[in-house]
């Protein structure tokens, strides 16, 4: 499940979230760019795909279009799983909800964590901090599978970045998660030594590596 963790989500704990046709799947439209086939090698789910999108952000250990399709981005990432860390509440982070949204994609337009839509807090817990009461930093969860939930969106304003406030309420995220009962996962840029570094020492471990690709088609 986790080397394709979008179809095990929208085939299953948020298949509420997908609109579906045949082996594909993609999240509503507001809720996230992303989609999955239940074999990306298999042509016919391509073709499954092209009933219900012309684009869509694919992820998953190797990818390549099928027929009718092209890259239009490709960014290598690594999964990391947290199977034996351990969670931090924390006593300043509030609990965002819709009222917030505004807010959240402010935030998501200056401190760029990746896609993020009008209802992509729907997919689980947010948590912020606020300080003046500005929304200054975020996490929360998107995909579910079974026994494992994402956390995303870990974001910081450039303004308050080094001030720990993404390792905080990264930790404090997983211990909702934990507290359920499930383990946390999340992605990163396979570039991006700095976050690779943080979630190490939060005490993930990588997985394996993954691509981010969108595709678009054509003719």
């Amino acid at each position: 499940m986790l080397e394709n963790p979008v179809w095990a989500a929208l085939s299953g704990p948020q298949a509420c979230f997908a609109e579906a046709a045949g082996n594909a799947a993609c999240y509503q439209s507001d809720i996230s760019p992303f989609g999955a086939l239940a074999e990306p090698g298999d042509p016919a789910g391509w073709r499954d795909l092209a009933s219900l999108t012309d684009n869509v952000l694919l992820t998953g250990p190797s990818l390549t279009p099928g027929p009718g399709w092209e890259v239009a981005m490709w960014l290598p990432g690594v999964q990391m799983i947290g199977q034996s860390m351990t969670g931090v509440e924390d006593p300043e982070a509030v609990v965002l909800t819709e009222t917030d949204v505004p807010e959240i994609l402010e935030l998501v337009e200056r401190a760029k964590p990746g896609p993020f839509r009008k209802r992509t807090i729907a997919l689980g817990r947010y948590l912020g901090i606020r300080s003046g009461g500005r929304l200054v930093a975020m996490a929360g969860e998107r995909f579910r599978i079974p026994g494992w939930t994402e956390i995303s969106a870990v974001a910081t304003d450039p303004d308050f970045q080094g001030r720990g406030l993404g390792a905080r309420l990264t930790l404090a995220v997983a211990a909702g998660i934990l507290g359920r009962g499930e383990l946390p996962f999340l992605h990163a840029a396979a570039d991006n030594d700095r976050a690779l570094r943080l979630y190490e020492r939060l005490g993930f471990e990588p997985s394996h590596d993954v691509i981010f690709a969108q595709f678009r088609r054509v003719g």
